[in-house]
């Protein structure tokens, strides 16, 4: 027996809406590792890659920064096995000591086995050698930033270049002065600036000045200092990707870093083979001998394993971080131009306490 249908049942089943149906969730592509019936090609991508990049070549750029006279420009010349940096001991006597923190960049095509690599090297004379260091670091602060600023602007050109110059600075090699016991205040502070927009990787000049032990206790005292002043250098342990890259990256910051460091360009006969080296009273210091120094162990951290990632970290977080920023800043237009188009301020440098 079916009861009538009353007016109030009526009226609540039209204030009812009728349930929506869902959207439609997309699949998610199912992986099948099928077998092929036939060679496709698939596996040339990587010789397609190599073969374009051997026609354009590739950019890097490194950072030198530390005290005169801890061979900076001799490391340099050392990695790269050519002269690339000048050497301070070539100016003239009567050159004077430079009053604030220059920036020079030198750059240098390298070719070897058909690939090009148009490297520029760019070093901080005056960094650490005045009597007030007082926010020394902040003219090195500020051309990083510039370099941003300068890619930035190309990038958010409208007809903008097929290839835009890469001028980033992608390395920092920060030079520790062997002194065996600690790190300095400006050394931390200028780490601790720098390191948020710079891979920086330290390196202790002049390793064989110090003894084994001394050399040993000193690295685990840099690190320990780092890491309790909560300074990060590369690599930086957010950035590894997967176990394998933990695995390696663990290795080398618990190990390797600071890596210890003789440079040297001149050549000596050891055991019938031609050697770089340092001749002292007692022997011959072989620059790339690991029971000597560790100078091999950072040529192929910077050069032959993570010359790479050092360009993709750079690309992908320091300057992702500082566009985020300065297009934030300027409300999503293009860098330079305000709302009426005016002039927009570049990004000052991060404001810092005075070193001692």
């Amino acid at each position: 027996l079916r009861l009538p249908e009353t007016r109030t049942d009526a009226a609540m089943s039209e204030l009812v809406p009728e349930p929506r149906p869902k959207p439609a969730v997309p699949m998610k592509p199912v992986s099948i590792n099928s077998s092929l019936l036939g060679y496709i090609g698939i596996d040339t991508i990587i010789e397609q890659m190599r073969r374009k990049t051997m026609k354009t070549g590739f950019d890097f750029n490194i950072m030198v920064v530390g005290q005169s006279g801890l061979g900076k420009s001799t490391l340099v010349n050392t990695l790269f096995k050519s002269q690339v940096s000048r050497k301070s001991s070539s100016w003239n006597r009567e050159e004077k000591i430079p009053k604030t923190v220059e920036i020079k960049a030198i750059g240098h095509v390298i070719e070897e086995g058909g690939v090009k690599m148009k490297l520029t090297v760019i070093d901080t004379p005056g960094f650490g050698d005045q009597i007030n260091n007082e926010n020394c670091w902040e003219p090195i602060e500020k051309y990083v930033n510039e370099q941003y600023e300068k890619f930035l602007k190309e990038e958010v050109n409208i007809s903008r270049k097929k290839r835009i110059p890469d001028t980033r600075v992608h390395c920092c090699l920060y030079f520790v002065s062997p002194t065996g016991h600690s790190l300095r205040p400006l050394d931390l502070e200028f780490m601790k600036h720098l390191s948020k927009v710079v891979n920086i990787i330290p390196v202790i000049a002049k390793a064989d000045t110090m003894t084994l032990e001394e050399k040993s206790e000193f690295k685990q005292r840099v690190r320990k200092e780092l890491e309790v002043n909560g300074i990060e250098f590369y690599p930086q342990k957010e950035f590894d990707e997967d176990l394998e890259d933990k695995t390696e990256n663990d290795k080398i910051r618990q190990e390797s870093m600071p890596f210890a460091v003789v440079g040297s360009d001149k050549e000596y006969q050891v055991n019938g083979k031609r050697v770089l080296g340092r001749k002292t009273p007692w022997g011959i210091i072989e620059v790339e001998n690991l029971n000597h120094c560790e100078f091999a162990l950072l040529r192929d951290f910077v050069i032959r394993t993570h010359l790479q990632d050092l360009k993709e970290v750079t690309h992908n977080i320091h300057y992702e971080t500082y566009r985020a920023k300065r297009l934030n800043d300027s409300g999503g237009l293009p860098p330079g131009e305000g709302l009426l188009g005016t002039a927009l301020p570049p990004v000052p440098a991060t404001p810092c306490p005075t070193a001692e």
